[in-house]
């Protein structure tokens, strides 16, 4: 019994040293990717055309994030990437409607043709001025499905 009593007391003591260990510099938890929001890409933005429904814009840039019930006439796509728990990547774009109608675009994608160079990814991407989106010299796409592909 003696024996059994020193040995606890002894595992004990030992125990007790261990909550005094120094932390270790180079030991870090890890810390997951956060995406939050809507992904919007420049080929996204550039299927947009003045006087699309809002089916077409949805089909197009998906469900917006942020739909204000005070003002219908506005869809938000908001998207921010957190790598390792710090903010690398930030980006908004506003959608504006005139009436069912789309009337211009506002944010941090430029609307037009296509950008050949992708996004910086390494830098929060700041606010851009407002950019509208300029009427089509060609007739009006009723629907995305009446488009034809190009090959």
């Amino acid at each position: 019994m003696k024996k059994i009593l020193i040995s606890m007391t002894f595992a004990t003591l030992l125990l007790q040293g261990c909550g005094n260990l120094p932390i270790l510099p180079f030991l870090k938890p890890y810390k997951i990717d956060i995406q939050q929001g809507n992904y919007v890409t420049q080929d996204m933005i550039a299927k947009l055309q003045p006087g699309m429904s809002r089916s077409q814009v949805r089909f197009a840039l998906g469900t917006p994030l942020i739909v204000d019930p005070f003002r219908t006439d506005r869809w938000d796509y908001a998207y921010t990437l957190a790598k390792g728990g710090v903010l690398t990547e930030q980006r908004t774009v506003t959608v504006i409607f005139k009436g069912d109608v789309l009337d211009r675009i506002e944010g941090d994608v430029a609307a037009g043709g296509n950008i050949s160079q992708p996004q910086a990814k390494s830098a929060i991407v700041p606010a851009a001025p407002v950019v509208p989106v300029t009427p089509a010299a060609s007739a009006p796409v009723t629907s995305p499905a009446a488009v034809p592909e190009k090959k």
